[in-house]
């Protein structure tokens, strides 16, 4: 093939009128017409000096440019790098410099703020939108609409996308042509998509989830997405009745769940809901099937891999684990020193298969301490595969509080207090503590209008949890930080809570 990534994921559509994407507003655009811009964008970059291999990194909201320039970036064979918007000017100053990225796009709004980083960087830098004012959109307008596209091969770098660097400086995963390519295949079948669906598409598209996983599935299925700039419940519900499947992180579920028209009725041209990013808590699987009559898609993945495990489409979707190791993925749990553990132990998650990426940018002692040399990565996560081969993840190893001497897992504890009346959700952390090294704390938000007593969530416990294992201070919140995907930020729990014991 010329180009391994390109030309599974776009070449079928090049002369489709189908629709591609449904956009707030009532407009669509066709398949063919988004290949047009991206062509018109792979010229663009040719333009401003990318060459195969050079790094581009884009910090733009969600657009359907944006994700044209993404597809630009595969056609014309350069690595793409994509940022949070939410990231400062000094986080992309890092970002930029460490790729070594040859041009920053941006939304113009941005332009003043990073301009003074993207110089420090030895980056060129413009802005996307078309406004008239020789942005990188306004120069692609008068470019041809096909472009000769670069031969990559499946191991050819396609992406740099960077960790969240909770365990030290972020890190950038390479991943390839094949990564990629390989793993929305599996998922593709797996999750049975086909030109029938619909896909409403409200995550963003910096991330795995939102952009390797939803939208090279539509991508390979040759299906429409209704592609929403960001998760807004009214909005959703209202296109809800013109998909077929959703993806989203447990927010979504939970925040759909609290509108009242959230019925049999809404969702019944639906076939697929599915949850990742962060842990769906079994409460919210119980209420979304009693309320829509479906049960939760729950998967795990992650940056450097992709997805690796899924409860299965036909099978038993079982609330509290992430399901079985998809196809061509091997799932191992492990000690320490990477030997396997017997079923039903508690150990480090590491997985091979097609879909884990290459290594670390710049950092080869980084990239031996996680990627072993038989191919075997090791997740950081702890799990334990029951008998029959489903997984369930129990935290972070950083997340493990040792107390005592004794290992406490958060999720068994979170999941004890999650199911007492009147909890919404929990975050269980280890904090520095004179005696015990780290004492067990319970970060705790009650539901709306529940009143919650520290005395009495620790009665409740006290029944079910041995006394090293109970929390040591409970705290009530009204909600726990997150980040942009909905995971908890345990770490500044950790922080706010530090100095909790040596006051």
């Amino acid at each position: 093939m010329r180009n391994h990534l390109y030309d599974a994921l776009f070449d079928p559509h090049a002369v489709s009128e189908r629709t591609f994407l449904i956009l707030p507003g009532g407009t669509d655009l066709s398949y063919r017409g988004f290949l047009a811009l991206t062509a018109r964008y792979s010229h663009a970059l040719r333009a401003a000096g990318l060459q195969p291999g050079d790094r581009l990194a884009l910090q733009i909201e969600k657009s359907p440019d944006m994700l044209a320039v993404i597809a630009a970036a595969i056609q014309a064979g350069v690595v793409f790098l994509p940022l949070n918007p939410a990231y400062t000017p000094t986080e992309v100053g890092y970002f930029i410099g460490d790729a070594g990225a040859k041009l920053l796009l941006a939304d113009v709004a941005s332009l003043g703020a990073l301009a003074p980083v993207a110089e420090a960087a030895g980056a060129g830098l413009m802005g996307l939108n078309a406004d008239g004012s020789g942005s990188f959109a306004d120069a692609a307008r008068a470019l041809p609409d096909t472009f000769p596209t670069e031969l990559r091969a499946p191991g050819d770098l396609a992406a740099l996308l960077y960790t969240s660097g909770t365990t030290g400086r972020s890190k950038g995963a390479m991943l390839s042509h094949d990564n990629l390519l390989s793993n929305a295949r599996v998922l593709t079948e797996a999750w049975r998509f086909t030109d029938r669906d619909v896909l409403l598409h409200a995550l963003p598209i910096f991330h795995t989830h939102g952009l390797f996983v939803a939208t090279n599935i539509a991508l390979l299925a040759g299906c429409p997405m209704i592609f929403l700039p960001k998760f807004d419940a009214e909005q959703v519900i209202g296109l809800m009745q013109r998909a077929t499947a959703m993806m989203g992180v447990p927010t979504f579920y939970t925040r759909l769940l609290a509108d009242p028209r959230l019925d049999r009725t809404l969702v019944a041209g639906m076939r697929l809901f599915v949850s990742g990013s962060a842990p769906l808590l079994a409460e919210t699987h119980r209420e979304w099937q009693a309320r829509t009559g479906h049960m939760i898609l729950e998967r795990y993945g992650m940056t450097e891999t992709n997805m690796n495990i899924s409860n299965p489409y036909g099978g038993e979707r079982r609330a509290g684990t992430v399901g079985l190791p998809l196809p061509g993925v091997e799932v191992k749990v492990c000690d320490g020193a990477g030997a396997e553990l017997p079923r039903g132990e508690v150990g480090v998650i590491e997985v091979r298969g097609p879909n884990v990426f290459q290594g670390y940018w710049q950092m080869p002692e980084k990239t031996r301490e996680e990627l072993r040399a038989d191919g075997f990565f090791i997740t950081g996560d702890l799990g334990v595969m029951g008998a029959d081969g489903y997984v369930t993840i129990v935290g972070r190893g950083k997340d493990l509080v040792i107390s005592g001497g004794f290992n406490v897992y958060p999720k068994e504890v979170e999941d004890l207090i999650d199911a007492l009346p009147g909890v919404l959700e929990s975050a269980v952390i280890g904090v520095p503590h004179p005696d015990f090294g780290e004492a067990v704390v319970a970060v705790v938000v009650p539901r709306k209008g529940a009143v919650l007593k520290e005395e009495d969530l620790r009665m409740a416990m006290a029944r079910d949890l041995a006394k090293f294992k109970q929390p040591k201070h409970i705290e009530i919140v009204p909600e726990l930080p997150r980040n942009t995907m909905g995971k908890v930020q345990k770490a500044l729990l950790r922080e706010r809570l530090r100095e909790l014991f040596q006051r």
